[in-house]
């Protein structure tokens, strides 16, 4: 996507080599400044010392509908890429949509091509599995999709859903179609199949680096839900024998994971949820209660830290940690340096959606805000 760079803006190597609490006193001192012009959205996974300046925290979905209402001109997305784009889709006219730092992707959304895709629904159109006669199919994606993955769905008559809402996306879209492709997160896809009864047999994967996605036509056509071959690299990670460790050595203890988990991950677990569902379970929970959480550790060591004094336990399900990388990118320089040359009338960053990406892919986005909740 063409991104808006500044011209003769602030170095930002030159913010990089201060140290991070130095930011502090100038991230406060330009919010002000800016006051109801700039608004600052951080993700649960962004590190404490940015996630602490953003005006909302939340999961993807949570911050794409507060971005859809908000009024202030400038929007920082303190995330990634695709929840970047998928605010400035959602923006008004008037508003401007900044990541702090470009780098700041996700691998998963990088699983899913969209020559690839195009490819892969070309194929299953031949194969004869997208009309009337099989029962139709429908794409959906993962909030975790760039900009025009997004924009295929919603011009194929798809839908984006979230964590929380994929079951729902799932009974829309079976309510019109026999057959779903799931795009891009296998696991998130898998899981939520399974929930809805649909055995294994009938869910396959497509590896867009193999022939015909490494699928035979018997196994296509038998298909209810075709997976595309993506995932979390963050929620891949946990391992079923870790949920078996972690209450050998806390008995009591409750497993509850993200469903971009493997499958053998989640049928071991007490309870699964978003990001939002997760921190829910532990605030609804009892004192003395005890957590531990399948999701990534800067998350899960806040809420350790938050629920400590009201006499919870909040652990890592996994003792070795796992952070989102590119999450970790954002920086307190990099929204000190965005912020600062804001008020110099500078928008770096800027991320831009083209008009024809960006309308089909709205279409997607509105019918996933219509089916939450």
């Amino acid at each position: 996507m063409p991104v808006e760079r500044a011209q003769e803006s602030c170095s930002l190597d030159d913010y990089l080599a201060m140290p991070d609490h130095t930011m502090d006193g100038r991230i406060a001192a330009a919010r002000a400044r800016l006051g109801k012009d700039a608004l600052i959205l951080g993700h649960h996974y962004q590190r404490d010392e940015v996630v602490r300046f953003a005006d909302f925290t939340g999961d993807s979905y949570k911050l794409s509908k507060i971005a859809s209402e908000a009024s202030s001109r400038y929007i920082l997305f303190c995330g990634v890429h695709f929840m970047a784009e998928s605010a400035d889709i959602l923006a008004q006219p008037h508003q401007q949509v900044v990541l702090p730092d470009l780098n700041a992707g996700c691998s998963m959304a990088d699983m899913a091509d969209i020559s690839q895709v195009e490819e892969c629904w070309s194929k299953l159109t031949s194969a004869g599995l997208n009309n009337a006669a099989s029962g139709g199919l429908l794409p959906l994606t993962y909030m975790n999709s760039t900009a025009s993955i997004k924009a295929f769905c919603g011009e194929r008559g798809g839908l984006v859903c979230t964590s929380s809402n994929a079951k729902a996306a799932f009974d829309w879209a079976f309510a019109r179609a026999r057959r779903i492709l799931f795009l891009p997160d296998q696991h998130l896809g898998r899981n939520t199949a399974h929930a809805l009864g649909i055995s294994l047999s009938e869910t396959v994967v497509w590896d867009p680096y193999q022939i015909n996605g490494g699928l035979t036509p018997d196994r296509l056509r038998s298909a209810r839900v075709i997976l595309w071959k993506g995932h979390c690299s963050v929620h891949q990670r946990f391992l079923p024998e870790h949920a078996d460790q972690v209450r050998a050595k806390y008995p009591g203890i409750q497993v509850i994971v993200h469903p971009e988990c493997r499958l053998e991950v989640c049928q071991k677990a007490d309870a699964i949820g978003s990001t939002e569902g997760l921190i829910k379970i532990i605030e609804e929970a009892p004192e003395g209660s005890m957590f531990a959480v399948g999701t990534e550790i800067h998350l899960v060591n806040r809420l350790g830290k938050r629920f400590a004094p009201l006499g919870k336990k909040v652990i890592t399900l996994d003792d070795s940690g796992c952070l989102c990388t590119t999450m970790f990118r954002i920086s307190p320089q990099h929204l000190a340096w965005a912020l600062e040359n804001m008020i110099e009338g500078r928008v770096v960053n800027r991320i831009c959606v083209s008009d024809d990406v960006k309308h089909w892919a709205r279409v997607a986005l509105g019918r996933m805000l219509e089916i939450h909740g």
